[in-house]
């Protein structure tokens, strides 16, 4: 399975020199579709936005899971802190359509619980379309993404919190520190190894974002919505310029070849072996 999707569709990496469809033959064209990326406005717009949206995603849930983790952590009743952990896990088993259909009804101008609420309250004089506002877009996007992914991103901190000599939180106590002071000295020192790992190996993946935009947005937020992936499914799949779509594609895994030997640089320094 490997072989048949990751190995075997190497040599289309040849259509970036072609002007290439389904309906007429390859004509060769050289660099002339890699011109026409990097003079594009559109992909750079596009490449800021896969950026500005990976790495909010990614920080914001790092802040998040780690968070969640310290309050979990804090729960004596094994019972009670099991009922929290499946409860905050479930949201990430299941799909993305699925995610966006519920939080489409959701959030709809018309009759969606949101709006309700707010024109009910007097917040609002006018349902807003969410789903359709720019201003509104991306701050849904942060959110429905940390509903999904934040209580599975937590596994790995409170693997970690487990890892804590609890002589240290003893020690700490009987010198005075309360439980801010002792999260803030101990824990967050503690787990920041592992912090820094689970950081590097995201950003090697930066630029991997797809299936949670596709399901998620709309014509009317182009601007503020679309991604590298996006962007190259539209023009390959659905506008059919191949040889132009391939010079994305290539451009966009040479950057994420680059992105992950760093990772792997880094990891070698902070733990002493790297990711690949």
């Amino acid at each position: 399975m490997v072989f048949l999707f990751n190995y075997l569709p190497i040599p289309g990496i040849r259509f970036a020199f072609f002007r290439y469809n389904v309906f007429t033959a390859p004509i060769f064209v050289g660099w002339w579709n890699f011109e026409r990326l990097f003079s594009s406005q559109r992909f750079w717009s596009v490449f800021r936005n896969t950026l500005e949206l990976s790495l909010g995603n990614l920080f914001i849930g790092m802040i998040c899971a780690i968070g969640i983790a310290l309050l979990l952590n804090e729960i004596s009743r094994l019972i009670m802190k099991r009922t929290i952990q499946t409860i905050i896990y479930l949201p990430h088993f299941m799909s993305w359509v699925v995610v966006a259909s519920i939080w489409h009804i959701i959030l709809a101008p018309q009759g969606g619980f949101v709006n309700n609420v707010l024109t009910g309250l007097g917040i609002i004089d006018r349902p807003i379309f969410f789903i359709a506002d720019e201003r509104w877009w991306r701050p849904w996007f942060f959110f429905v993404n940390r509903w999904k992914a934040t209580g599975w991103g937590t596994i790995i901190y409170l693997a970690a919190l487990t890892g804590i000599n609890p002589e240290l939180y003893e020690s700490s106590a009987i010198d005075g520190a309360g439980r801010l002071k002792q999260t803030w000295y101990i824990t967050l020192p503690c787990i920041a190894p592992t912090i820094i790992i689970v950081l590097v190996l995201n950003l090697a993946s930066v630029l991997n974002l797809f299936e949670s935009v596709l399901v998620m947005y709309n014509p009317a937020v182009y601007s503020v919505a679309d991604v590298i992936q996006t962007y190259n499914f539209r023009i390959g799949l659905i506008e059919s310029d191949y040889g132009y779509s391939t010079a994305v594609g290539l451009f966009r895994s040479i950057i994420c070849m680059f992105l992950v030997l760093g990772a792997n640089k880094v990891s070698k320094r902070v733990r002493g072996r790297g990711i690949l």
